[in-house]
């Protein structure tokens, strides 16, 4: 058509290489769908309908293992082990991971007046979904699979707004109320009975690439509450156990624990620890 430019064959050609190289991955939906089977499998609570036998249910998880089976071997010259090998072990870590899930929904319900029972967590919380999909997701980071733990988790983020990377370690009993605004890094560590409000960033100093293998996000230790709004940043800060977080608060350094930070007036308040 006169005035458009042509496409010209070396424009096709590097596209082409992009077809090529992205053949080896598998669909996007595949990885979402078997997290959401499995969150299903677990947690019927979740879609509100039930199986009806334990034959159904054992028939369930050996069509999750051959699904997942079918994600990992497309992606096998980038596994650190036989795709078969990995599929097994995930599966094996699942009654881990339904214990450590059931306690971070007991977290939530009993740290938010507003719940009514653990179903309405399951069910309907944001909070429990992306907890939820990210220890999916953790599990394969952990294990080495590649990109899979990524779509994972970014399809809670975008359902839920709560940006989870699948590298973080949380320990159990957490609890994400509200949760939209959420960010916690790839190299972040929570401990137990940990509690955050929607738009807490747990993030990191520098974003340079040289630092991709240096633990670049903040350490927050067991039973620390954040509050709405508050952006702790930074590899080497340490959020001592026992800590609130106000509101709002920007930290770049560690506080001792059992520490009592907020803002007042503009200016950061630091009460002294309470003796212990």
């Amino acid at each position: 058509m006169e005035g458009r430019p042509a496409l010209d064959t070396e424009f096709f050609t590097r596209l082409m290489r992009h077809h090529q190289q992205g053949r080896r991955y598998p669909p996007s939906t595949w990885a979402v769908g078997f997290a959401e089977r499995l969150l299903f499998a677990l947690f019927p609570e979740h879609e509100g309908r039930c199986l009806d036998s334990l034959s159904e249910l054992r028939a369930e998880f050996s069509l999750l293992h051959a699904e997942l089976l079918r994600i990992l071997v497309p992606l096998q010259p980038e596994l650190p082990r036989p795709a078969a090998a990995l599929a097994a072990d995930f599966m094996d870590t699942l009654p881990g991971t339904f214990d450590t899930l059931m306690a971070d929904a007991q977290a939530l319900l009993a740290g938010d007046p507003a719940a009514r029972s653990l179903y309405e967590v399951i069910r309907a919380y944001p909070g429990f979904y992306a907890v939820a999909l990210y220890r999916m997701a953790h599990t394969l980071h952990r294990l080495g699979v590649p990109l899979l733990p990524r779509l994972i988790t970014e399809h809670a983020h975008g359902k839920t707004g709560i940006d989870i990377h699948p590298g973080a370690v949380i320990g159990p009993e957490f609890c994400i109320d509200h949760g939209t605004g959420v960010v916690i890094g790839e190299t972040a560590r929570i401990g137990q009975r940990v509690k955050l409000y929607q738009g807490v960033t747990l993030g990191a100093l520098s974003v340079t690439k040289d630092l991709a293998a240096v633990t670049r996000h903040p350490t927050i230790e067991d039973d620390v509450i954040i509050y709405a709004g508050a952006t702790i940043l930074g590899g080497d800060t340490v959020i001592g156990a026992g800590s609130i977080i106000g509101g709002n608060v920007w930290l770049t350094q560690s506080v001792p624990p059992h520490s009592r930070v907020y803002y007042h007036g503009g200016d950061e308040v630091r009460p002294p620890s309470p003796a212990r």
